[in-house]
C-alpha cells in the first residue's frame, strides 16, 4: 500500500494575533536576563551586597529557571500549556512585586529566585504553543525566527529600559514595568491562545522533578565556585553529587511507565546536538553581555541611558540575521550554516581581545556585533531543528529542554566568564593600586569595578584617579581573557554543529534511530 501524508493545516488570523500574545512573556523573562546590568552600581550602593551576593543576584534567576524547565515542561504537557502559561504569569508578577521593594541583597536574591520559578513556567509554555498553534512547517520557521528574534531582543531591551528607567527612578522601577505585561497576558490568553495538553501523559512524577532539580543545581555550584575561587575537595563532591543524583535521573526515565522525559527524543537524529549547539551559543551570548555592559558603564563612564542606547547598536546591526540565515537554510546544508555562525563569532571575540581602557566606542560595538550576528544565526536554525524532531505531544518537554539548554547555557555563561574576568580583576588591581591606601578600603577596591569606583570617589582627585586607572584596566584585562574563553567555546560549537548537525533537517528526525515505542505504552513501570 501507498501512503499519503495531507498537507498540515495551515494556521489564520486568529493564531498569529495569539501568537503575539505569546510574545509578551517570553520578552519579559528574557529581559530579566539582562535587567539588572546597568543597575548594579544602584544595587551596590543601596543593598551594599558582597561580591558573591553580587554574584548570586545574577546568577540565581538562571541556575533555576534552567533548573525547573524541564519540571514545567513536562507539567505543561499533563495539565495544560495555557493553564501553565496564565499560573507563571501571575506568579512572576508577584515575584517582581518583591523584588522591586527589596530591603536587602537577600531578599532580592529570594525574589530573583522566585521570579526564576515563574519563568520557568512561562518560557517552555511559550514555545511549546508555537509547535501546536502552527502545524504548517514553513509558518512554524517565521514563527520560530520571530520566536529567536523576541528572546534576543529581550535580552537587548533589558538593559535599554533599564538604563531609562533608572535615570528617572529608583532601581526597583526595573521590575515593576512586568506587571503591567503580566496582567496584559492574562487577560488576553484565554481568548486568544488555545488550550493543549498530552492526552497520554500519565501522572505527574514528582520525584522525577526533584531529581531534575538536584541534578542541575550541585553542578552549577560546583563549577561556579571552581571558576572563581578554584578547585576544593567540597567543590568537587558538589559536582559528583550532582552527577550521581543525574544517573538516578535518567534510570527513573528509562523504567517508568510515563517518564518525565521521553528519553528515545535523544535518539532522533540531531537532537541531542541541537541542544548542545544551543547550550553552546547562549554561553557566549549571555555571559559576555554583562561585560560589554560594564565597560560601556563603569570604563567608558556612560550614563545608564546613553551606555544602554549605545548596547542596542549590536541588536540593530543584527537584525535581520535571523530571517536571512532562514532563506538560507533553504538553499545550503544547516550543519556548515552553523558552524559558519560559530566561525563570526570567533571573529568578534578575538576583535574585543584589542578593547582597552583608551580605545574608541566603536572598536567595543565593533566585536559586539559582529559576535552577536554569528550566534543569533545558530539560535535561529537550532531551536527549529529541535522542535522539528519532536512530535506535537512532547512540544512541551522538547521545549522545556531546548530552553533549558539556553538557561544552562547562559547562567553557566555568566558564572565562568563572570568568573573568570573577577578573577583576572582581582588578580591585577592589586598591583596597580596606589601605596598607602588603608586596608578597608583596598578590600573594597579589589572585590568588584563598582567597588573601586565608589571608594575613588570619596578619595581625593590624584588618589582617585589612579584606583580609577587601575581598576579599569585589571577590567580589561579580565574581558580579553573571557573573550578568548568565549572564542574556544565557539570553536568547539563549530566543530559540534559539523559532526553532529550533518544532514539534519527540520522534519527529518520523525523517525527514531530505535523501534518507536511511545511513552507509556510499552515500556515498563516502576513505582
Amino acid at each position: 500500500m501507498t501512503a499519503t501524508t495531507a498537507p498540515a493545516p495551515r494556521a489564520g488570523r486568529r493564531e498569529w494575533i495569539g501568537f503575539g500574545v505569546l510574545m509578551l512573556p517570553l520578552l519579559l523573562v528574557s529581559m530579566d536576563v539582562s535587567v539588572l546590568y546597568f543597575a548594579v552600581p544602584f544595587i551596590s550602593e543601596e543593598l551594599r551586597p558582597t561580591g558573591t551576593q553580587q554574584l548570586w543576584i545574577f546568577d540565581i534567576y538562571g541556575f533555576v529557571l534552567a533548573g525547573l524547565l524541564i519540571t514545567m515542561g513536562a507539567l505543561g504537557d499533563r495539565i495544560g500549556r495555557r493553564r501553565l502559561l496564565l499560573f507563571g504569569a501571575a506568579a512572576f508578577g508577584a515575584a517582581s512585586l518583591l523584588a522591586a521593594y527589596a530591603d536587602s541583597a537577600a531578599t532580592l536574591i529570594a525574589a530573583r529566585a522566585v521570579l526564576g520559578i515563574g519563568g520557568a513556567t512561562l518560557m517552555p509554555s511559550t514555545l511549546a504553543l508555537v509547535r501546536n498553534m502552527f502545524p504548517d512547517a514553513k509558518q512554524r520557521g517565521t514563527a520560530i525566527g520571530i520566536w529567536t528574534a523576541a528572546l534576543t531582543g529581550g535580552i537587548a531591551i533589558g538593559p535599554v529600559l533599564s538604563g531609562i528607567l533608572l535615570e528617572h527612578f529608583w532601581w526597583g522601577s526595573i521590575f515593576l514595568i512586568n506587571i503591567p505585561a503580566m496582567v496584559l497576558l492574562l487577560l488576553l490568553a484565554p481568548a486568544l491562545v488555545p488550550e493543549f495538553r498530552n492526552p497520554a501523559g500519565g501522572r505527574f512524577d514528582l520525584l522525577s522533578a526533584v531529581l531534575s532539580l538536584g541534578t542541575l543545581l550541585p553542578v552549577i555550584y560546583g563549577i561556579k565556585e571552581m571558576a572563581r575561587d578554584g578547585v576544593s575537595a567540597v567543590r568537587v563532591a558538589s559536582i559528583l553529587a550532582g552527577l550521581l543524583v543525574g544517573a538516578l535521573f535518567l534510570h527513573r526515565q528509562r523504567t517508568r511507565a510515563y517518564p518525565m522525559i521521553d528519553l528515545a527524543l535523544f535518539r532522533r537524529h540531531g537532537f541531542a546536538g541541537s541542544l548542545a549547539v544551543n547550550l553552546l551559543a547562549m554561553f557566549a551570548l549571555v555571559g559576555f553581555a554583562i561585560f560589554t555592559t560594564q565597560h560601556l558603564q563603569s570604563v567608558l563612564g556612560l550614563s545608564p541611558l546613553r551606555a544602554a542606547l549605545w548596547s542596542l547598536v549590536p541588536s540593530l546591526a543584527v537584525g535581520g540575521i535571523a530571517p536571512a540565515a532562514a532563506a538560507l537554510a533553504q538553499r545550503i546544508e544547516r550543519s556548515y550554516l552553523i558552524g559558519t555562525g560559530f566561525g563570526i563569532a570567533v571573529v568578534g571575540f578575538v576583535v574585543l581581545t584589542r578593547v582597552t581602557p583608551q580605545t574608541p566606542l566603536w572598536l567595543l560595538l565593533l566585536g559586539a556585533s559582529i559576535y552577536a550576528a554569528g550566534l543569533v544565526m545558530v539560535m535561529s536554525l537550532v531551536t527549529e531543528l529541535v522542535l522539528g524532531a519532536a512530535p506535537p505531544e512532547q512540544a512541551g518537554v522538547a521545549s522545556a529542554l531546548t530552553e533549558s539548554s539556553s538557561e544552562l547555557g547562559g547562567a553557566l555563561g555568566m558564572a565562568i566568564l563572570g568568573s573568570v574576568g573577577a578573577a583576572v580583576y582581582r588578580r591585577e588591581v592589586v598591583d596597580g593600586l596606589p601605596a598607602g591606601l588603608p586596608a578597608d578600603t583596598r578590600d573594597a577596591a579589589r572585590e568588584t569595578l563598582g567597588g573601586a569606583l565608589a571608594v575613588a570617589d570619596g578619595l581625593p582627585a590624584d588618589l582617585g584617579d589612579a584606583v580609577l586607572h587601575a581598576a579599569r584596566l585589571a577590567f580589561t584585562d579580565g574581558l580579553h581573557l573571557a573573550a578568548i574563553a568565549a572564542a574556544v567555546a565557539m570553536l568547539l560549537g563549530a566543530v559540534t554543529a559539523l559532526i553532529a548537525l550533518r544532514g539534519v533537517r527540520p522534519g527529518d528526525a520523525a523517525a527514531l534511530d530505535a523501534d518507536p515505542v511511545p511513552a507509556g505504552v510499552a515500556q515498563p513501570a516502576a513505582s
